[in-house]
């Protein structure tokens, strides 16, 4: 069975405050952070590979700018990399969100909709449509500049199963990705995760 190699590429630290919510925020990043991300993963990613990435500017903006480093075309944006949206949540610290509400998400990780935001099931649908649609369209490989959430589920798309079971696999996972980190992803073609 032929398989693909994603490579998976956080955006760097966004200009906010730690400890606030963000997902859906469309945030800046300040050109120094770009460019040691640039820096830091270049000699690590192929030529050649289509390039794709989530339209929020963090990762829209590093996506160009490694497009041109790498001679490829300019990235194609799809909506579906974008990471969760919190809803009301959004830009709120995290120590002033209602603990009872962080409760019920944690009881209910597939299907609570923190903040009244997208469920994790919704994020999980849409990430695993464009991991079916790569895997659909025969490339050896992509490049990918997305979000922390967002790699998390396309890494559970690797291991397969229902899109539920991706995402509550994804939901539970430890975060652990850096910002301008790198993750190296072998998929078999067929495995679609759907």
């Amino acid at each position: 069975m032929s398989g693909m190699r994603l490579y998976l590429l956080r955006h760097g630290r966004p200009d906010v405050e730690p400890g606030r919510c963000y997902g859906g925020t469309d945030l800046d990043v300040p050109m120094d952070e770009h460019l040691r991300v640039i820096n830091a993963n270049l000699p690590l990613l192929p030529r050649g590979l289509p390039l794709y990435a989530s339209p929020l500017r963090r990762c829209r903006e590093l996506a160009g700018m490694l497009a041109q480093r790498l001679g490829v075309q300019a990235p194609v944006l799809d909506t579906r990399l974008a990471e969760m949206h919190f809803g009301a949540w959004e830009m709120q610290p995290w120590d002033r969100i209602p603990r009872e509400e962080i409760d019920a998400w944690a009881a209910d990780m597939a299907e609570y909709r923190p903040g009244n935001g997208e469920r994790v099931m919704d994020v999980a649908k849409r990430v695993a449509g464009f991991h079916a649609d790569l895997l659909a369209g025969k490339t050896e490989g992509a490049i990918v500049v997305a979000h922390a959430g967002t790699m998390r589920l396309l890494k559970e798309c690797a291991h397969g199963g229902p899109v539920r079971d991706i995402a509550l696999r994804a939901a539970r996972s430890r975060h652990g990705i850096a910002y301008g980190g790198l993750l190296v992803l072998e998929f078999a073609q067929g495995n679609s995760g759907q």
